[in-house]
């Protein structure tokens, strides 16, 4: 507990650099490889599979911020920058994720996962990610689903309204199961027709994540950049952090969004 806060104490006192770079997953997974070693340009591209030319770019602003700089044709980490990430997570555990959870984090919208949760991103090493195999379009919505039916209780972010989910929530309220969601301001109405949960609170915007923790599971997804949800992959776990983690994303959500 008092770890975390520290993390969270440290995140909030350089804040703006780490949205700068987490305003790119390229160059916190820049920063990540550069925590074990420095590197060349040539080992760059070849451990991260990104071009020369993002690479490049990235490189360029993250050295004008003093976040690293160049010896002998290598890129270092600054020692002010490896300190400062430090004192956010432990950088282990977040690159082991960065490596596994790199799909779905890479070109996806993350700004509106709040801060505390990004603080506690290592209680995710034990989650996976479920992708679709491009055969059932349908795969990700059905796993969600099921998820819900066999729940004895449930939080929601529901940036969307999807009829199949509404049922399995109803169906939930009717056996005086626990039930409470989020949703955007625009589909209150929706729901306050169709829906029979009575824990219902809003928020502002549409394209921020999706969000299911239920007793002994978990499941996030995300938007992509272009502001369509990414029904083909999603995070997924049944293990305990994991759901820990969920749970305190819900209500710092809630939190922020009073």
């Amino acid at each position: 507990m008092y770890e975390n806060e520290s993390f969270l104490n440290s995140y909030e006192s350089i804040s703006e650099e780490v949205k700068y770079l987490n305003n790119s997953l390229i160059r916190l997974k820049i920063l990540a490889i550069l925590y074990e070693k420095p590197l060349n340009m040539k080992d760059l591209n070849s451990t991260t599979n990104l071009s020369y030319s993002s690479i490049s770019s990235n490189m360029h602003h993250l050295e004008l911020k003093g976040h690293v700089y160049r010896h002998l044709n290598k890129y270092h980490l600054s020692n002010d920058t490896r300190m400062k990430i430090e004192q956010i997570v432990e950088l282990n555990e977040i690159i082991k994720l960065l490596n596994e959870f790199f799909n779905i984090l890479d070109g996806h919208l993350v700004n509106m996962i709040p801060n505390q949760s990004i603080a506690e991103l290592y209680l995710l090493g034990n989650a996976r990610i479920m992708e679709s195999d491009g055969i059932d379009v349908y795969k990700m919505y059905n796993y969600m689903e099921d998820v819900l039916s066999n729940a004895s209780d449930a939080k929601c972010v529901l940036p969307f309204y999807y009829e199949n989910f509404n049922e399995r929530l109803n169906n939930l309220v009717e056996s005086d199961k626990e039930v409470e969601v989020m949703i955007p301001d625009v589909l209150f109405d929706v729901f306050e027709e169709r829906s029979k949960i009575r824990n219902i609170s809003t928020f502002d915007g549409e394209c921020n994540f999706l969000l299911i923790v239920t007793d002994d599971t978990m499941i996030l997804g995300l938007f992509k950049e272009d502001g369509y949800f990414d029904q083909n992959r999603l995070l997924t776990s049944k293990n305990e952090d994991s759901i820990k983690w969920a749970n305190n994303l819900f209500e710092n959500f809630k939190n922020e969004n009073k």
